[in-house]
């Protein structure tokens, strides 16, 4: 299903650039904005994180952060635009134990790092087309997610007598999902900019190492990005 979707969006994409299209222009745009992970309360079941948190002192909001990205957008007629394009965002949390310490009562720590790779299949409706100076839109489209989740340093083997031992854990992987967004854009002849917010929803199965310790362990890999936007219009 994901390739027939995939290879449809790019046939659409090259009718529209294979054709002229008058005053409309593609833009490429760069972004520069902030994901905000979904919270605690709304999170898949089984997500690792809302799970360390029963023995770890971290907020799952910690895994906010800073995102980048970059898109390409083609009109396809006056009023509907594609668009494909690719993020990254990447968070490092630091956490302790609660509720041990080590023999010399020194915290035990350990590092949580969650990236997510977004490649972005859309479509947008530009109520007031493509020739106005400002364009509010909405869309949607399917996600590519690629995702990396580790967690480093001491750990507590609580089936070993709470012994405390060094190590990393490490799982990634690729997940597919739907992406809903809309925004705001100030169209001049060469530039364009605005503001952005989108929303991913997505989750993935961890597996071993993770499995080992947990039952069924998942990542949740959606979440809101709000984003400022600057693109380069040029002639199709």
């Amino acid at each position: 299903m994901t390739k027939r979707l995939f290879v449809a969006f790019i046939a659409a994409v090259g009718v529209a650039s294979a054709r002229p299209v008058g005053a409309q222009e593609q833009t490429l745009n760069l972004s520069l904005g902030f994901f905000a992970v979904r919270g605690e309360d709304a999170r898949v079941d089984g997500d690792v994180l809302n799970r360390n948190r029963n023995v770890l002192a971290f907020d799952v909001g910690d895994f906010n952060g800073a995102s980048i990205g970059g898109e390409w957008l083609v009109p396809l007629g006056e009023y509907v635009e594609a668009g494909a394009g690719v993020g990254f965002s990447r968070r490092t949390v630091n956490s302790v134990y609660e509720r041990f310490r080590d023999r010399d009562g020194s915290e035990i720590e350990q590092n949580l790092r969650v990236r997510i790779v977004p490649v972005a299949f859309t479509l947008r409706v530009v109520p007031l087309g493509h020739r106005s100076a400002v364009q509010p839109y909405v869309g949607g489209g399917l996600g590519l997610f690629a995702w990396r989740y580790s967690e480093s340093g001491e750990f507590v083997d609580f089936q070993r007598g709470n012994a405390i031992f060094r190590d990393q854990f490490v799982a990634s992987g690729s997940e597919t999902g739907p992406i809903v967004l809309g925004g705001l854009r100030f169209a001049g002849d060469a530039l364009s900019s605005g503001f952005e917010i989108r929303y991913q929803g997505a989750d993935a199965p961890l597996g071993r190492p993770f499995s080992t310790f947990l039952r069924d362990p998942r990542i949740d890999l959606g979440g809101w990005t709000y984003q400022v936007t600057l693109g380069w219009r040029f002639g199709a």
